[in-house]
């Protein structure tokens, strides 16, 4: 057989040939038996790139890196797929999310759909790729939160492209505190003190008193707005004393509301209810005069309505409190800034400071990891460990 050469006469590998104008193409069978041919301007590493010619890796490095692949079962054509394909693809094997799980979904897919990452081929994304979009991301104004909500969904789809052998390397593969500014504000547990004058304030006030009782019960049980919002007349027990909390009430957009499981299986619970707790309830009970109940997924008897007995979520209450932060700051010279989450903060600090035991703890908050309550274990201050020597000074 004739020996094939190239226009420098250097001898051409099996599969290599040159085109009439002068690029270097391989010819290949991928993975799936597909035939392929990637071109170059360059045989080898040393050789120059022509005038006027893209920049590109030579056509001997390139076979280099397919050979590679095929050795180690790489999907030689699975790296085409752009980044929102494959996320879409990620988000097509979830089932049974629950609706703020969905919506981070929809709104990574709507995010990617913005920027020139999600058309390109995740074969050529490369960590530093990434974090260039994620430095951007955060000059545009998003959030360090909503940046690593992003991450959690693409990560695990990048992932999902490894397993399957279309990309060798995840480029997500890092700490995002890294290369961006953690800018989230902590959510810091009042004193007890700033909570007596809030539910004070609230509690005198002729407009905002009529949301007193439930503030209280958040300040003193501990649960998850969401939850708090799915409570039924079912779910209050005063022969045991306690609630029961197995459901929660989350608004999702362009569906309406829905009844869903607690957030995790550590969530299905019951919370000791204290004497003031239980009064607070019977007050609700009380004043709940319904003539047409809202019925939720099957679920009806909710003791939160609005003034239309409509069942009413986590936002409403978000904008009540914003609104009474916001009348209670114009009276006072020591702003507060309170959220129906910084209620189940304050409760969970106020019992580790008591000394409830970790682990019940844990139970009564539903937290699924020992590591997050033991956190508020960790928010001790100056004052609160000056009080605990002094018991025990006054034990010994």
């Amino acid at each position: 057989m004739q020996t094939r050469k190239d226009s420098k006469g250097r001898k051409l590998w099996t599969g290599e040939s040159q085109e009439k104008d002068g690029r270097y193409r391989y010819k290949y069978v991928d993975s799936l038996g597909k035939r392929k041919s990637v071109y170059s301007w360059k045989l080898t590493p040393s050789d120059a790139v022509p005038k006027g010619k893209r920049q590109d890796i030579s056509l001997r490095e390139k076979e280099k890196l397919i050979q590679r692949d095929l050795d180690d079962g790489i999907a030689t054509n699975g790296g085409d797929i752009i980044l929102l394909d494959l996320v879409q693809k990620y988000v097509d094997q979830k089932q049974n999310m629950k609706p703020n799980t969905l919506q981070n979904y929809r709104s990574t897919l709507n995010t990617l759909k913005k920027y020139n990452i999600g058309t390109k081929k995740i074969k050529n994304i490369k960590p530093s790729d990434v974090k260039s979009w994620i430095i951007s991301l955060q000059k545009d104004g998003k959030s360090y939160g909503t940046i690593n909500i992003l991450k959690s969904v693409v990560k695990p789809a990048f992932q999902m492209a490894v397993n399957d052998d279309y990309i060798r390397k995840n480029p997500f593969d890092f700490s995002l505190n890294a290369v961006i500014v953690n800018d989230s504000k902590t959510r810091e547990a009042i004193t007890e003190r700033q909570e007596h004058d809030f539910l004070s304030f609230i509690k005198n006030d002729k407009y905002y008193q009529r949301y007193y009782d439930a503030i209280y019960i958040l300040f003193h049980t501990g649960m998850r707005i969401s939850e708090f919002c799915g409570l039924t007349i079912r779910d209050i027990d005063f022969e045991n004393m306690r609630i029961n909390v197995d459901h929660q009430l989350q608004y999702v957009k362009n569906e309406g509301y829905k009844i869903t499981g607690t957030k995790t299986k550590n969530g299905t619970r019951y919370i000791p209810m204290s004497n003031d707790v239980a009064e607070c309830f019977k007050r609700i009970l009380k004043k709940r005069n319904i003539k047409i109940e809202p019925i939720v997924d099957g679920v009806t008897g909710f003791l939160f309505l609005s003034s239309k007995n409509n069942v009413i979520d986590k936002y409403h209450w978000e904008k009540y409190f914003r609104n009474i932060c916001r009348k209670y700051n114009q009276a006072h010279k020591e702003p507060l800034s309170i959220t129906p989450h910084i209620c189940r903060h304050t409760f969970c600090s106020n019992m580790a400071k008591a000394g409830m035991n970790p682990k019940s703890l844990q139970y009564i908050m539903g937290h699924s990891d020992i590591s997050m309550t033991l956190n508020f274990y960790t928010h001790i201050q100056f004052e609160d460990a000056q009080k605990e020597m002094q018991k025990i000074i006054l034990m010994n």
